[in-house]
């Protein structure tokens, strides 16, 4: 027997330091003026040297098993996505497993860079939906003011840290997920990627001065995979779900570059008072993006009981990834 999986509750948690765009105009060649005008940015959240992206998830996860009233040693199955493990291994969702005290949890990290929420989204829906599991728990945070190269001006001005969660469960019949879109070209693979550090180029004393433990990014090609990919995936999940542009209550798009989603919505003709951007205090949290945005969105009140909603995302990989659900709160 099936069952409809859904959202049962959200959470975040963001540090509290922030790092405008005037700090970073005081360690590398840059602007505010230009960093706005070209990803809508003004501000990020770096996390303090004492804190783990493990530490980030666990406050994220605390909230979002809160909103949904679900106990820790209800949790089946604990996914968390993040290119910023605290360690290589273990996962960094075993760290957290064990911080919770969710005993009854199986633990493990998933990595598709920027889509992983969505990822991770897609499979915990299809364990709930399958009868296998009750209550899953998928985490989308990074810590990756720690592999910046705060001296590369066409990277360390994009991205933050912070952590969003949300808890997947058995929802009424109609509600929670209506279709997904996983997607992939690794073709692309070394537009975005942490050259050193992995079995093909191990730690060493060159990769460290090549600075190759950094993110590296195409900036050109990677921004043209998302503006080709992002409206795309979401008309085709859209069809899939059997809905149209105009059926959609809040676009949740991944906060990379306010161009980037500025062209999505051109594509798409859709209302932008639909469309949840918080680029600008935040910068890119890679797979933390979107359910941060959920979170803020539900605080605010803009999230209603059957409300259609779409999230859509990109990432290293290079991946793409898209759901339309039904909220379920």
């Amino acid at each position: 027997m099936g069952f409809s999986a859904g959202i049962l509750g959200v959470g975040s948690y963001l540090p509290e330091k922030v790092m405008t765009n005037f700090d970073l105009e005081k360690i590398v060649d840059t602007s505010d003026e230009w960093i706005v005008e070209r990803t809508g940015i003004r501000e990020r959240r770096i996390a303090d040297p004492e804190t783990a992206t493990s530490d980030m998830s666990v406050r994220a996860a605390q909230a979002a098993l809160a909103d949904a009233g679900v106990k820790a040693e209800e949790l089946d199955l604990i996914i968390v996505a993040t290119a910023t493990p605290d360690y290589q291994f273990p996962s960094t969702a075993c760290l957290v497993q064990d911080r919770l005290g969710a005993k009854h949890a199986g633990a493990f990290d998933l990595s598709a860079g920027c889509s992983g929420f969505v990822y991770g989204l897609s499979v915990a829906s299809q364990m709930i939906a399958s009868g296998l599991y009750r209550h899953i728990l998928v985490i989308g945070a990074e810590t990756l003011s720690r592999i910046m190269d705060w001296t590369d001006r066409n990277t360390c001005v994009l991205f933050g840290d912070g952590a969003g969660a949300a808890v997947v469960g058995r929802v009424e019949d109609g509600l929670g997920l209506l279709a997904l879109e996983l997607g992939s070209d690794g073709s692309g693979a070394l537009e975005l990627y942490q050259p050193a550090g992995g079995s093909r180029r191990p730690a060493s004393r060159e990769t460290v001065e090549e600075h190759g433990h950094f993110i590296h990014m195409n900036g050109k090609e990677v921004f043209k995979f998302a503006v080709r990919t992002m409206p795309a995936s979401c008309k085709r999940v859209l069809a899939k779900a059997g809905l149209t542009v105009q059926d959609v209550d809040m676009l949740f798009p991944h906060q990379a570059n306010q161009r980037i989603i500025d062209n999505a919505v051109k594509h798409l003709k859709i209302d932008k008072e639909k469309v949840w951007v918080n680029i600008a205090k935040y910068g890119n949290t890679s797979a933390a993006c979107i359910p941060i945005c959920l979170t803020e969105a539900q605080k605010e009140g803009r999230l209603h009981k059957g409300d259609v909603i779409l999230a859509v995302a990109f990432g290293t990989g290079l991946t793409w990834a898209s759901v339309a659900l039904k909220w379920a709160k």
